[in-house]
């Protein structure tokens, strides 16, 4: 497990998407600080982590695109796959990976509260909310683009496929406005990931909410593992 997570770490490293995915992610981290608390005069976060919602949605599937897709293109797959590391653990290490990534691309949302420290006091509680909050919806989009990844052999199509399930999840965010059925409406409610997400910009950590989002993760991590257990007997 170890040997995989490295490898796949280190070649985010060796490529440009590590290096342009933490770029664009403080890029708008700083531009979201300065226009909703520079600006305003203000040391609530709530907002700026909000607007992080959606790009974080638009920029995971660039992160996760080449995780499976690659492999199998290049077929070391086939190499992976034969060996004695299990299904469970090629999935859990290329997940791994991109989550270390993704964590080094949110940490400047806490680099810009510590430069906001020098001269106000942050609500310290409501950000730790927002940062599990954020964290958490984004280990919850790696592993949903992980297993889209894991669908076919071209990068580009693994990204557009990705960006589908994002505005997927944005537009099943909307459904609950138009559905007349109360049982649909509040399906829609509770399965809404912007409804979950919320919460923790407020600075509410709710475990329901922690359940959510922990769920659907291990959910698309079961079905990435599904996928390779059947591409290995085929």
């Amino acid at each position: 497990m170890k040997a995989i997570f490295k490898r796949e770490l280190l070649a985010y490293f060796r490529t440009p998407i590590g290096y342009v995915f933490i770029c664009a992610m403080y890029l708008f981290t700083g531009f979201y600080f300065f226009t909703n608390n520079i600006f305003l005069n203000t040391t609530d976060s709530s907002m700026m982590f909000s607007m992080m919602f959606s790009v974080v949605l638009f920029l995971v599937p660039i992160l996760t695109m080449r995780l499976l897709s690659e492999d199998r293109r290049t077929k070391t797959d086939q190499t992976l796959l034969t060996s004695p590391v299990s299904r469970p653990v090629i999935v859990i290490s290329k997940y791994l990976a991109a989550l270390c990534v993704y964590a080094i691309a949110i940490s400047g949302t806490l680099g810009t509260m510590l430069i906001m420290q020098i001269y106000a006091q942050p609500e310290w509680p409501v950000v730790v909310g927002n940062f599990i909050g954020l964290f958490l919806l984004g280990a919850t989009l790696i592993a949903i683009c992980l297993f889209i990844s894991s669908l076919t052999e071209n990068q580009v199509i693994a990204a557009v496929g990705g960006f589908g399930a994002s505005l997927f999840l944005i537009l099943f965010d909307s459904m609950r406005f138009v559905v007349m059925n109360r049982f649909l409406r509040e399906f829609f409610t509770q399965m809404s990931f912007n409804g979950r997400y919320r919460g923790f910009t407020i600075g509410i950590i709710d475990f329901a909410d922690v359940t959510f989002f922990v769920s659907i993760a291990l959910c698309f991590l079961c079905f990435t593992m599904i996928v390779l257990e059947r591409r290995r007997w085929n």
